[in-house]
């Protein structure tokens, strides 16, 4: 059957492109994103595994701020925008905008993640006005914009569950988001039902804990023809029998011991020694780390710390550092279990991600984030660590992503 096409917003490193694409059912037309690192990742991703070339890989990831709508779609990008945007080679610049790069061919699907720091729970709790000022609130509106240019029959829409319960403005944002969906003439389930739009990466193959709400959309105009409930029946065919675990996710990687010294693995500054003499790409080797904390790692696995309650294990940290924080900072993965909820916060530590082997007292690698989010492992990783633990932690998972492309697939060709 002839592939299906989409435009991938909020793009990322490319965690959803990449599971769309590995399906084999669908063709990348266009994919936009903001934050230079994660544009040069997926950049290099088409270009090394799907095989697009270098020109053509500079032009379907544009490097462009969504909110600029119209400028995004329609092109003329004068020397001002170019260097607003960040746009230093004009390679990357297509003249006409998305409609030039799409051309006369049919978008078959949209989808995206609008950045989720204003609708999670954590990061509510974290601001002072619970985030209700975040431009990011309204991101959606960027989104709901594209659609409504290029028309797709389905629309994928990614974000996390604190989402149900945000409320820029006073107003719930599921409504926000339902109210601007319904006025261009497509249809998402209603507020008081999307909790049942809520899947766990860990359900569809992915050795992680981590709940998302999927958003599907379809043309009201469609809908006697194509109903939301096949769409997310389907996904749910797609879940897995027994869930994938950290074991089997990275247990094969390398292995390291501590050092009471510090190190150098090609330059890289580290605090380990690999145990075997193997060649390591630099995002194997483990972060530095004092040897306070790869004391605590160590008697945090012998002791089995993670079972105690909280309250004790954040006195344990408090009386660690002499702070007075309301949460305790260490955790470990558990081999037999899918992993918790890879965060962009690794890019400041791994105290939350204690590696399941005591012997390596260590943090987990970028490598190790990165197939606990099931990227596969010839998807390259080179940006800088902190840059590389960031865009791993703010993607859709690529095999959690794979499964929902599929699930569509076959919704839309019965």
């Amino acid at each position: 059957m002839k592939k299906l096409t989409f435009i991938d917003l909020f793009a990322g490193c490319g965690g959803l492109s990449e599971g769309f694409l590995s399906s084999n059912k669908y063709e990348g037309l266009a994919h936009v994103e903001w934050e230079i690192p994660m544009v040069r990742t997926l950049r290099h991703r088409l270009t090394d595994r799907w095989k697009h070339s270098n020109e053509d890989s500079l032009k379907r990831v544009i490097h462009f701020d969504i909110q600029k709508t119209k400028e995004l779609i329609n092109g003329n990008w004068g020397k001002g925008t170019l260097k607003n945007y960040g746009a230093t080679n004009h390679k990357q610049i297509i003249n006409g905008g998305l409609r030039s790069l799409v051309g006369n061919k049919k978008v078959d699907l949209i989808i995206g993640g609008p950045p989720c720091q204003a609708y999670s729970i954590a990061g509510r709790a974290q601001d002072k006005n619970s985030m209700k000022d975040d431009y990011r609130n309204y991101l959606f509106e960027s989104f709901v914009k594209v659609v409504d240019e290029f028309r797709p029959t389905v629309f994928v829409f990614e974000n996390v569950p604190g989402m149900l319960s945000a409320q820029p403005g006073g107003k719930p944002v599921t409504e926000r988001i339902y109210e601007a969906f319904k006025k261009i003439g497509y249809e998402i389930p209603p507020s008081k039902d999307l909790k049942n739009a809520v899947f766990s990466a860990a359900d569809l193959g992915v050795p992680q804990k981590r709940n998302r709400v999927i958003i599907i959309g379809i043309k009201t105009a469609n809908s006697s023809d194509l109903k939301l409930d096949s769409i997310y029946n389907e996904i749910k065919k797609q879940f897995v029998k027994k869930h994938s675990t950290v074991h089997h996710a990275i247990s094969h990687l390398p292995k390291f011991k501590p050092s009471n010294k510090t190190e150098k693995i090609y330059g890289r500054k580290t605090s380990y020694k690999a145990i075997e003499n193997i060649d390591l790409s630099d995002d194997l080797i483990p972060r530095y780390q004092n040897q306070r904390d790869i004391k605590v790692f160590s008697n945090w696995l012998k002791n089995n710390m993670n079972s105690w309650n909280s309250d004790v294990k954040i006195k344990f940290y408090n009386d660690l550092v002499g702070k007075k924080s309301s949460h305790g900072k260490y955790r470990s993965l558990d081999w037999n279990k899918p992993s918790p909820t890879i965060v962009a916060h690794l890019y400041k530590d791994g105290l939350m991600f204690i590696h399941p082997d005591e012997k390596q007292s260590r943090s987990i690698t970028v490598r190790e984030a990165a197939s606990l989010q099931s990227f596969p492992e010839d998807f390259i990783f080179k940006e800088r660590m902190g840059y590389n633990y960031k865009m791993i932690g703010n993607a859709v998972p690529p095999m959690m992503a794979k499964n929902i492309a599929i699930a569509i697939y076959f919704t839309l060709n019965r």
